[in-house]
């Protein structure tokens, strides 16, 4: 029991890191998501082609190498941030991508004439899209974005890669010095699992709430 603890404490020392991690690029990335999601359905020619650029460039390279790029690239030109700094800001970004395109899909899912409806009523676009559309988009938007969250939480073993003591470095260490292999990683998927099944549970109730209303 005594050899297990061992490895549990300095394990959920490292999930620590990797919530906070999750936590700061999962709240960075709805903002990011909306606005661009918005911005590819917006009517100015330079908006759409901004959120486009943005949307394809970090859905379509690989997010280790955005990581590499932000942290190893960057001081070349004077800008350096700090590793954790980094890796909140590339995995939003990187999830804010995908993110965009599950906005975009919920509100072109919502029925024309709703939008319509509101204009009919001398809403403005921006009253209708707040009052009428988003609130009938949300419900659509929230299993993918379950699911974009779970994946979230994968990605943030990539940090480990710059220097992050996060949980996938943490396992890394211990198993370096004590050679249990199985145990560690074992105990390493447990807790990603574990934690993926309060994301899980987290929407589900988010679901209902919307069902309700």
């Amino acid at each position: 029991m005594e050899d297990i603890q061992s490895l549990v404490v300095p394990l959920l020392e490292g999930l620590e890191v990797t919530l906070r991690i999750m936590a700061g690029a999962a709240l960075l990335s709805i903002p990011v998501a909306v606005l661009a999601g918005l911005g590819r359905l917006s009517p100015h020619v330079w908006v759409r082609g901004i959120a486009t650029a943005y949307v394809e460039l970090f859905r379509g390279t690989s997010a280790l190498v955005q990581l590499f790029w932000f942290y190893y690239v960057l001081p070349m030109f004077g800008l350096k941030l700090p590793a954790i700094l980094v890796g909140i800001v590339v995995l939003a970004a990187n999830s804010g991508a995908y993110g965009a395109e599950v906005v975009r899909g919920a509100i072109q899912a919502v029925a024309k004439g709703q939008r319509e409806a509101a204009l009919a009523l001398n809403m403005t676009p921006a009253l209708a899209m707040r009052r009428v559309i988003l609130p009938q988009a949300i419900p659509a938007m929230l299993p993918p974005a379950g699911n974009l969250l779970i994946e979230l939480l994968k990605n943030t073993a990539l940090v480990s890669l710059i220097t992050i003591t996060d949980l996938t470095f943490r396992g890394q260490l211990l198993r370096s010095e004590t050679l249990r292999t199985t145990e560690i990683f074992g105990l390493m998927l447990l807790l990603y699992f574990a934690v993926a099944l309060v994301i899980t549970g987290g929407i589900r109730l988010l679901e209902r709430r919307f069902r309700v209303r």
